[in-house]
């Protein structure tokens, strides 16, 4: 296929059909409505804020440095494939028409990430900072302008430098992104000449590029590392067979082990507890939903809302984790034993209810920790548990 054209087209069909395939099951109904309950509540919470926040609080920086951070994390969305090493490797000279392509995606696809952040704090800007509309709107242009400069500059640094020392270059630009965005806000003429750097940045590393070969290598294992974080985060709540998770031994838990007796009818709680603690994706898992469940109960101060926000990550919890144990298909050792086939069922489930308990006791820590008036928030554990029970009662 000699058109690169036809090449990126067919690569961004297939790559949109498999986000597709796989956030079907990611954004279900009842995680549409933890959304919704969650981002009115933060909603009303911010407004409330904003009626009391100082005169002097530095909205305008705050601003800065989050969004410019967020611009110079601008990896490049290539496409490209192992076979790509022998197969481009004729239409190299040629492949800067391919790379266009996947810029421009690059950039209509991580645009939305730091506008987001700009266009929740205009309340911020105009009520606290005293910005006026026509300088936030400078400001907006500023930032698009600034997200092309740092996708272009990161791909040309990925590409001279196989991206070695690529951090280092995220921090030089954070500070030029930053620098920038505060000389818009203030529009003073003398921080406009910080706009040199910018300009200067990318003439130097654009010259870099030229005459050196493209390191497919180093491409191929982005490409590949991003799908699989993907893959990863879709694996939550559905399987994917291109996911297989890592596995460590967490010596510092050893210890939890000894809380299970030593004997013959214990053998699949010690083989799930075990499994359990040293696989990655379940594991960790387990702890994000947990965190999450705890700052929502100390931090969110509609009772309703908290109730929803902490059952919901409960029955995630929950399913997810029984699930996980439970659906294993490959070969294990303990198959050879004359062991109760109901018995790891029965492991999964009382593992189940034990982290759960755990998690609840953790969320109402938080809350006690939070000094919380509302009394009804003291409910949240019974929430966890019950929710969690009834989800383990339910599910198949």
């Amino acid at each position: 296929m000699n058109n690169l054209h036809d090449v990126w087209r067919i690569r961004f069909i297939h790559y949109i059909n498999e986000l597709q395939k796989y956030m079907k099951y990611v954004f279900t109904g009842h995680l549409a409505i933890v959304f919704v309950f969650v981002l009115g509540a933060g909603g009303y919470q911010y407004s409330e804020w904003l009626k009391s926040a100082p005169t002097d609080f530095p909205a305008t920086w705050l601003v800065s440095i989050v969004i410019g951070l967020l611009l110079a994390y601008s990896p490049p969305t290539t496409l490209i494939r192992e076979p790509d090493q022998v197969y481009l490797l004729p239409l190299e000279s040629k492949l800067m028409s391919y790379m266009k392509k996947a810029l421009a995606w690059s950039f209509w696809s991580q645009i939305f990430l730091v506008l987001l952040p700009l266009v929740v704090a205009i309340p911020l800007l105009t009520q606290v900072g005293q910005v006026k509309p026509m300088t936030i709107g400078m400001v907006l242009i500023t930032i698009v302008l600034l997200k092309f400069w740092n996708g272009q500059i990161e791909f040309a640094f990925q590409w001279a430098n196989s991206g070695k020392r690529i951090w280092g270059d995220r921090s030089i630009r954070a500070l030029i992104s930053i620098s920038t965005i505060i000389a818009t806000f203030t529009l003073v003429p003398f921080y406009l000449v910080l706009l040199i750097f910018p300009i200067g940045f990318y003439s130097l590393w654009i010259k870099q590029v030229k005459g050196q070969p493209f390191p497919y290598e180093h491409f191929v294992k982005m490409e590949q590392n991003r799908m699989l974080r993907f893959y990863r985060f879709a694996n939550y709540f559905t399987d994917v067979p291109h996911v297989r998770g890592s596995i460590h031994r967490r010596p510092w838990m050893d210890v939890m082990y000894r809380l299970i007796p030593f004997q013959e009818g214990n053998a699949q709680n010690y083989l799930v507890f075990r499994t359990f603690v040293r696989t990655d994706d379940t594991f960790y898992l387990w702890l994000r939903l947990t965190a999450l469940s705890a700052i929502g109960a100390a931090f969110i101060g509609i009772p309703v809302v908290v109730m929803i926000f902490v059952g919901a990550l409960a029955f995630a919890s929950a399913i997810q984790i029984k699930q996980a144990l439970s659906s294993s298909s490959e070969f294990r050792m303990d198959m050879l034993y004359p062991l109760d086939e109901s018995a790891r069922k029965k492991a999964v489930l009382k593992l189940v209810r034990v982290v759960q308990v755990l998690q609840a006791i953790i969320v109402l820590i938080a809350v006690l920790l939070t000094g919380v008036e509302q009394g009804i928030l003291y409910a949240l554990p019974l929430i966890v548990v019950v929710v969690s029970e009834i989800t383990l009662r339910m599910s198949k």
